[in-house]
């Protein structure tokens, strides 16, 4: 099993979620198995996420898709965001 670990700041929680819910589809044939959303207290527009793969090749096969980069920008996040892989 494995664990990703997604930090990010977003222009807008609630907009930024829309887009996050509806590529459901794409997680999905991405491999991703569980997830969850949590927001930094204090600073409601940080965002962890946290995804479970079968395997971290799996996971980086993910990050990889355009189709995801492409959500990211079109949910507002606001620059780099820092993935991080766990075993």
């Amino acid at each position: 099993m494995a664990l990703s670990l997604v930090f990010h700041k977003v222009a807008d929680y609630d907009a930024w979620r829309k887009v996050y819910d509806s590529i459901a589809d794409l997680q999905a044939a991405g491999g991703v198995t569980q997830q969850s959303v949590h927001r930094m207290a204090g600073d409601p527009d940080t965002v962890l996420v946290l995804h479970y793969f079968d395997s971290v090749e799996g996971a980086r096969a993910f990050f990889d898709n355009p189709d995801l980069r492409e959500a990211m920008q079109r949910g507002g996040v606001q620059g780099e965001p820092r993935i991080e892989f766990f075993e």
